[in-house]
């Protein structure tokens, strides 16, 4: 089995060298409207967002920088296949403009534009980053009608274009039963409030247009693609950064493609593409281990399980999970500037006290 990552360094408002249809699932968290990190980069792309920072004006901006994206909205919409997920992980921003501060609602705007070009809402997830400090706080403190509570989550939209995805064919559905997720993890994945992940901004190896990145973890859009997806699907982030939903899509064994407007991103892209077999076949064997951890927890406690996985030939909780199968990543071969191709290994690591 193998994949292909391609990177295109291009402004993502349009696409056109993607086809209606031809991508199964969105990830990307985008340049968040009206923190001040983005600033340089909306006024440079909006003549009307510069003025209206020059000219304090704030709600003005906040909805100048979003005339900057909405139209990568619509075209996620026309190259995503029908029944195909886009998770935008977004989060809103507080600010003082003038003499007035207040929140300035990110997700909703990209929800409300979503919505407009044809998208279905489902159920959000609401990630806790918990990157402030436990006792800060926002305006006077101890005064009522003076302080605002601190701001420490962010917004993961989760959309579908149309109705259920159909698995028509057998590859398809083998692919589908393949990728399952163990009943453990799906407890936590599929919560609406996710307290496991940390948030926190990454520095650039180089000097660029801008010297932090606002990166999510890479644990996050791994997850996402895991539920999200099945193996081999085609994995699109329009904002693709320093390459974390690369690096997480070849870690899930399905092809990605990525825009990035910023060419400077090049060397960290392409720098982490090397360290991608190390670093995914630790991830895969990390769940391996915590499903043994949880077999052993069954035991302690005399809980049965009475299905039995047929790759790796330990116990688990449901019929669903009878074929799941992770790959262990065999190699990676870069192309010139624009990607790579990920192989893969068919064979199942040997289980210990399975």
């Amino acid at each position: 089995m193998k994949t292909i990552h391609r990177v295109y360094f291009e402004n993502s408002t349009r696409m056109p060298a993607l086809p209606v249809g031809s991508v199964d699932l969105i990830v990307t968290s985008p340049p968040y409207p009206m923190i001040e990190m983005w600033d340089g980069l909306f006024m440079r792309l909006s003549p009307a967002a510069r003025d209206a920072l020059e000219k304090r004006h704030g709600f003005a901006a906040f909805e100048a920088m979003h005339r900057v994206l909405d139209p990568v909205w619509a075209e996620a919409y026309r190259i995503l296949r029908p029944g195909g997920f886009a998770c935008i992980n977004i989060g809103d921003a507080t600010r003082t403009i003038g003499d007035a501060f207040m929140l300035y609602p990110n997700h909703s705007r990209i929800l409300s534009r979503c919505l407009e070009v044809g998208f279905m809402p489902l159920p959000a997830i609401l990630w806790r980053k918990q990157t402030n400090s436990p006792n800060k706080f926002m305006g006077s403190g101890m005064l009522p009608a003076g302080a605002y509570v601190t701001l420490e989550h962010e917004v993961i939209l989760v959309l579908r274009k149309g109705p259920k995805r159909a698995f028509a064919h057998p590859e398809e559905k083998q692919l589908r039963r393949e990728s399952a997720i163990f009943w453990e993890e799906r407890n936590v994945w599929y919560s609406d409030v996710w307290f496991d992940l940390k948030g926190n901004r990454q520095a650039l190896e180089k000097e660029g247009p801008r010297r932090r990145s606002g990166a999510f973890p890479f644990e996050l859009v791994y997850r996402l693609i895991s539920m999200f997806s099945a193996k081999g699907d085609t994995v699109l982030d329009p904002f693709l950064g320093t390459g974390t939903t690369l690096k997480a899509a070849a870690a899930a064994a399905r092809n990605s493609i990525g825009f990035e407007i910023e060419p400077d991103f090049a060397e960290s892209i392409f720098h982490r593409i090397h360290d991608i077999v190390g670093f995914a076949n630790e991830r895969v064997r990390s769940r391996i281990d915590s499903h043994i951890d949880f077999i052993r927890q069954c035991r302690d406690t005399g809980r049965a399980l009475r299905h039995v996985n047929r790759r790796y030939n330990f116990p688990v909780v449901t019929r669903q999970e009878t074929e799941l199968f992770l790959n262990l990543l065999a190699g990676v071969r870069v192309h010139e500037k624009d990607g790579c191709e990920v192989s893969y290994s068919d064979t199942a690591d040997p289980v210990v006290d399975g």
